[in-house]
């Protein structure tokens, strides 16, 4: 079977019925050109009056009959597909007695499936997929898309004709189609401004005029005249108010949905590989996947939040190989090299996580070209209660729906800004929330709504870019409609049960999973305990070459009108000499909107199509507590401690001790408290802190102390490294 695959499809139609001319065999050509990435085994152009359409192919194998666009056997409808229809067999069978498939492709059955069940025929298709489908009898094109809008496709109409692609930069080869940032759409885009309210808006395409047909989605153009209809053909389901099954059913219903997705995941004739984190869920999914090669990101944060060395320990337990690919202490993102980046992910969400996994997929595709499909555990937080605890306020569900109702309660106050002031002034609320319109009766599904625009938002998009970026497939079994139904439909009185902190998963997994798995807490991937090691990472990409990247973000007319070009600056600045400082993410952000529309005034050249070789290397871990120290050395950049020099406490940092505690001392930053002391426990470490005055030499102050240097090292290499301790 010819699976779809990573492919690319674009094209370009006239209403009215007017023909297109020859011009429109050099733009297809051109977006062909641009999407070689997606598809480099094979293009096919098609131009029939007033439809030209556009197909790029990368194949698991070479059959002679995978092309596309696919044709009906009537020759009335055509279609071209990126994606892959995993039930395609299933749905075969079901189609009338004479209807024979002609290709090996799977995508074929969604032809005969439409001739037979109309707007009605994605229904019961499982798959991840971005369809464009002409109906030459009515006259209508049809645009489509998976459920969770794993595969992309945007377009841009106007009054005369539209152009559509799987990548907003294909759109560009049409001199029609503009070319500028929207600004104000993405200042006042709460994601990205990391806002923490629901937010239920379209997905936002970041540029003017560009639109993204929505997920879920039939959209269905006239041709005679441009005009649109929508079928939404699936929505997230609420609680099941009606369920009697018991938690231990629900379990086994998880267990059994999962292992049938990430079946249909590994369904494939080219080899599969897994980007194990060390976290429950890809650790779910390479226990059920069977034999694959796995890789890891060994970086400072991931040895410092334990995800390398969990990533290691399961694959052994597993019996898995595994490879951890190694992002060393001095490894900085170019600037070329970020541009690219940038370019081929077109949002500028575009992070420290696209960096991480465009780079280990290119190490994969590099050390094992036969690769072509990447299973991932993404998508098993936003579903089964994983950022639980990061949003929790107080312990417990308890604690995470107060969080909930908190949400809500701002999103409410967006509407109502005026009324902010009541809510804020004392800790107890003046006024009920009713004042502000009322609440949703379930904040819960709301948060729901939330994650599932922020999968396509973020997570969706930077996965398949980073994935088609070096010709692999991006699989996600937990984006699996019947997964998500369930956890979705989960009794409000059941939720606290089954889905605090992914219970119901690490329920399914037992017995599948070592306990010592299982019970792993989640971490995050790049923030955490690790967070200052990517931030000075990414510090010093935004730094290099006298702030290159800063300065051409601030050079086009368009952003100084937005940007504060100054401000910019002075925060780079103090994120040089705090690396802590909270702005990292926020201005790369702004950065990157500022690159972007210099990139769209000037157009980079289309992603190179000859992968180009990672310079990344893997390091062999046979003993991990044997080789923590040498691995800790190659990932974190740690302070040296010279005891002749002088130290005192960072400006901003305050030790206090309570005359009612004299055995507790509070060290305060920028007023809050950040660390406890117990003297009783601690204390030569707080004779030292006191005694560094920013005179006595460091020295001295061990030896009035009465203690060693090596004993005083680590403490003192982390109070410099998180600038609670300065040289003087």
């Amino acid at each position: 079977m010819e699976w779809c695959q990573v492919c690319g499809i674009a094209g370009v139609t006239s209403w009215g019925g007017a023909a297109l001319t020859d011009d429109a065999d050099v733009l297809l050509r051109g977006m062909a050109d641009t999407l070689a990435h997606r598809g480099p085994d094979d293009v096919r152009l098609l131009r029939d009056h007033n439809v030209g359409l556009a197909f790029t192919r990368l194949s698991l194998v070479a059959p002679t009959d995978g092309g596309q666009p696919l044709v009906s056997p009537d020759g009335s409808v055509v279609l071209i597909a990126n994606g892959e229809v995993y039930n395609h067999r299933e749905l075969e069978a079901g189609l009338p007695s004479g209807v024979r498939m002609r290709t090996r492709s799977d995508c074929e059955v969604l032809l005969h499936l439409y001739q037979r069940d109309g707007l009605s025929f994605l229904d019961h298709v499982n798959g991840m997929f971005a369809f464009v489908l002409w109906d030459r009898r009515r006259d209508v094109l049809l645009f489509g898309r998976d459920r969770f809008g794993i595969k992309p496709l945007y377009f841009h109409r106007d009054g005369r004709r539209m152009v559509f692609a799987s990548e907003i930069k294909a759109l560009f080869n049409d001199p029609g189609t503009p070319r500028r940032l929207d600004w104000d759409g993405a200042l006042n885009d709460l994601g990205l401004s990391a806002t923490p309210s629901f937010i239920h808006d379209p997905v936002n395409t970041w540029f003017e005029d560009i639109e993204m047909a929505p997920a879920a989605t039939i959209m269905e153009f006239r041709l005679a005249d441009g005009s649109l209809t929508e079928h939404r053909y699936w929505s997230l389901p609420g609680a099941d108010r009606q369920s009697d099954a018991s938690d231990a059913e629900y379990v086994a219903a998880y267990r059994d949905a999962l292992t049938a997705s990430v079946r249909d995941c590994a369904s494939a004739d080219a080899e599969l590989g897994l980007f194990l984190s060390g976290g429950i869920d890809s650790a779910a999914v390479a226990a059920l996947a069977g034999r694959v090669q796995t890789y890891s990101v060994l970086t400072g944060a991931t040895v410092l939040n334990g995800d390398a060395e969990w990533s290691h320990r399961t694959a052994r337990m597993l019996g898995l190989p595994n490879e951890q690919v190694l992002f060393d202490v001095d490894a900085v993102p170019g600037v070329e090299e970020w541009k690219r980046l940038l370019w081929l992910s077109e949002t500028p969400l575009c992070g420290p996580e696209a960096y991480y996994k465009y780079e280990l997929h290119k190490y994969a595709r590099t050390r094992h070209p036969q690769i072509k499909g990447m299973l991932l555990g993404a998508a098993s937080d936003e579903f089964n209660g994983g950022y639980m605890e990061t949003y929790a306020e107080g312990p417990g569900w308890e604690g995470f729906m107060r969080s909930l109702d908190g949400f809500a309660r701002r999103t409410a106050l967006l509407t109502r800004p005026r009324y902010a002031q009541w809510y804020g002034i004392l800790d107890a609320p003046l006024l009920r929330d009713t004042a502000l319109g009322g609440r949703p009766q379930d904040p819960y599904e709301e948060y729901l709504r939330w994650k599932y625009r922020s999968l396509q938002q973020y997570n969706v998009w930077h996965e398949d870019r980073t994935a088609a970026g070096n010709g692999v497939e991006a699989r996600v079994p937990f984006l699996d409609h019947r997964l998500v139904e369930l956890v979705a439909s989960v009794p409000v009185d059941r939720r606290a049960g089954l889905l605090s902190d992914k219970r119901i998963l690490r329920l399914a997994m037992e017995g599948i999973l070592p306990e010592p798995v299982l019970s792993r807490p989640k971490v995050p991937f790049y923030h955490g305990e690790g967070r200052l090691h990517t931030y000075r990472t990414f510090t010093a990409m935004l730094t290099q070459q006298d702030n290159a990247l800063v300065e051409e973000a601030l050079s086009t007319d368009r952003a100084r009108e937005f940007l504060h070009p100054d401000g910019v600056r002075e925060n780079l600045a103090r994120l040089h000499s705090d690396r802590e400082h909270g702005a990292l993410e926020l201005l790369l952000r702004l950065v990157n909107m500022g690159l972007l529309e210099s990139m769209t005034r000037d157009l980079p050249p289309a992603p190179v199509t000859g992968r180009t070789a990672s310079a990344l290397s893997s390091v062999p871990v046979e003993d991990w507590d044997a080789e923590a120290e040498a691995l800790s050395a190659r990932t974190l950049h740690r302070p040296a401690v010279d005891p002749g020099a002088v130290y005192a406490l960072g400006p901003d940092v305050l030790l206090a001790g309570r005359a009612d505690e004299e055995d507790t001392w509070y060290v305060l930053v920028d007023g809050s408290i950040e660390f406890v002391i117990d003297r009783a426990s601690e204390e030569l470490w707080l004779k030292v802190l006191r005694a560094l005055d920013g005179v006595t030499p460091l020295a001295k102050v061990l030896a009035e102390a009465g203690c060693s240097l090596d004993r005083m090292r680590p403490l003192l290499t982390e109070a410099l490294e998180h600038r609670l301790v300065v040289a003087a």
